[in-house]
């Protein structure tokens, strides 16, 4: 029997592409995604979505969302004791694996697997070490669609954020940035692609610069 796996999910690319890599191996089930939320704006902590399109992606996935909601410029603390509780939550119904859409960054893997062992559980990276490069190409290749939520400006130029990610996106992205946006240079909402049962439908709405970054609200259509 196939083993039972939670998802934590953040709405982007990266996930899309981790969870379409874990389908297609066949070789677990999803119970579920793990989703934190910021519980004042009401949003995918760190993306700015809004909970109603991160609500219609687990529809359209199929699968149960589990939102984990933390505070805005949430400590370490409380964001751990929130984690701690929600995965004690999955453990207890049998979930001993937790698997993440990360590519390279080691201190964050470390991190990941040292706060999961602690839980009595483990972690999963499908697809862990992929040439990120590639990993763009493949993303635009499988059909999938997906619009650049936020942006880091002093990294990436405001005017991405809002735009879809297509093969100009990726091309027109500087040398200096990765072209997944790995070290956080920007942010993404996936709406439609091979792992979704219908495209999530919705409207782009204004530019805002908060906290530093550059956002690009969506509204549910």
């Amino acid at each position: 029997m196939p083993d039972d796996v939670l998802f934590c999910w953040s709405g982007g690319k990266d996930s899309a592409m981790a969870l379409h890599a874990l389908q297609a191996a066949r070789a677990c089930r999803i119970t579920g995604l793990l989703t934190t939320i910021t519980e004042e704006y009401d949003r995918i902590s760190m993306h700015g979505v809004r909970r109603a399109l991160l609500e219609r992606q687990a529809e359209s996935l199929g699968l149960p969302l589990h939102a984990v909601l933390i505070p805005p410029q949430c400590i370490n603390a409380i964001y751990e004791k929130r984690m701690e509780e929600a995965l004690a939550e999955h453990f207890t119904r049998g979930v001993s694996r937790v698997a993440f859409g990360d590519i390279f960054l080691e201190d964050l893997r470390l991190y990941r697997e040292r706060k999961l062992a602690e839980a009595g559980m483990s972690a999963l990276f499908p697809i862990w070490k992929r040439d990120t490069r590639e990993l763009a190409l493949d993303f635009v290749r499988l059909g999938f669609r997906a619009i650049a939520v936020c942006v880091d400006p002093r990294v990436l130029d405001p005017s991405f954020s809002g735009r879809s990610l297509d093969a100009s996106f990726f091309c027109d992205l500087p040398p200096s940035v990765d072209p997944c946006g790995e070290n956080g240079e920007f942010h993404t909402f996936v709406f439609d692609g091979p792992i979704f049962k219908s495209p999530i439908p919705f409207r782009v709405g204004e530019k805002v610069m908060r906290d530093g970054f550059c956002f690009c609200d969506l509204l549910p259509d």
